[in-house]
């Protein structure tokens, strides 16, 4: 099921079509993120673009410690 999520930035309105839970996702994580009824900057949609490169980051960093514990735990 596909699922159009509609944001306004900088006077202009931008959909993007998902699919599945990641729409649902999506939707959650933007609501965090901006203000779904109204305009947004292009400040705030740079804020929200390192904020979200920053979990990813802290996320892959925890990915890889849990593979290094792993690496070791299977060595013994």
């Amino acid at each position: 099921m596909s699922k159009k999520i509609g944001l306004h930035i900088g006077g202009r309105r931008f959909d993007v079509d998902v699919d599945g839970d990641f729409a649902l996702f999506l939707e959650h994580q933007m609501s965090k993120d901006f203000n779904i009824e109204g305009n947004n900057d292009l400040k705030l949609l740079l804020q929200a673009y390192v904020r979200k490169s920053h979990e990813l980051f802290e996320q892959e960093h925890k990915i890889e410690e849990i593979l290094k514990k792993l690496e070791q735990t299977s060595k013994i």
